[in-house]
């Protein structure tokens, strides 16, 4: 029987580079997705669905049809940019239903039945924005430190499962739509020309994943970046973050 796997956040980027790596590892498939897809890979099914709710997740739970979930890759994430104060509720509540609310529930519903049969991988993407504080994209960061910090508190309650294999890639800034669609195409990091390659993302996620491995910070740029972090103060990282989130900085 072919192995069943479903990836959310599927349409573009690093989702949909990881749905490639999946299907090339002969999985059959189910793609989440809250933006239109143009382009699958073979034989996999797409569902267009709003994660950011309980419905939504049943939603896509029940599109599986009964069927075993060997592979979850959680992808689904919106972001935010601009100032706290100048954003609309909606939006950043939004942000926070998505990244946190419907990846938890997601996690707890597709996790338990993982530990009941002893098999599964599961692959979260969270973020190194997760250990800074993110000036003008605070929501956002907000909800990625919650994401990193819930992997690794079940990685520890589920350390004596065999055969259930918890995984979470954190990027960087990443080549993608996300940037647009968080408002934040005047900014240092939304036309930075060095973003990382989706596809190196995904790949970094996939070796993980597959090797059994923790967590991965994707790209050499943000591994540093991530071990300073624990040493380099708060006011400091916001600082940091602000000249590159701050609107008008693209210009500077």
């Amino acid at each position: 029987m072919a192995k069943f796997g479903i990836i959310t956040g599927a349409s573009t980027g690093i989702g949909y580079e990881l749905a490639k790596l999946a299907a090339a590892d002969g999985y059959d498939l189910l793609l989440a997705a809250d933006t239109p897809f143009t382009d699958v890979p073979a034989g996999a099914e797409t569902l267009d669905v709003d994660l950011s709710t309980f419905e939504g997740v049943d939603r896509l739970l029940e599109a599986a049809n009964g069927r075993t979930i060997d592979l979850l890759c959680a992808n689904a994430g919106h972001g935010l940019g601009r100032a706290f104060l100048d954003q609309d509720p909606q939006d950043w509540r939004h942000v926070i239903d998505t990244n946190v609310t419907g990846t938890t529930y997601l996690l707890h519903t597709v996790l338990k039945d993982m530990v009941a049969r002893n098999a599964g991988k599961l692959l979260v993407t969270g973020s190194i924005a997760g250990y800074i504080p993110g000036s003008f994209q605070a929501v956002y960061n907000g909800s990625k430190a919650y994401v990193d910090s819930l992997v690794a508190a079940l990685q520890n309650e589920l350390k004596d499962v065999d055969g259930v294999t918890l995984t979470n890639l954190m990027p960087g800034p990443t080549d993608t739509e996300f940037f647009e669609r968080a408002d934040m195409m005047d900014t240092d990091v939304g036309t930075d020309p060095k973003k990382e390659d989706p596809a190196d993302t995904a790949k970094h996620g996939w070796d993980a994943l597959m090797s059994g491995k923790a967590s991965v910070v994707s790209g050499f740029k943000n591994k540093v970046q991530a071990a300073l972090s624990g040493i380099t103060p708060d006011s400091v990282k916001a600082e940091q973050h602000r000249k590159m989130a701050e609107p008008g900085t693209a210009d500077a």
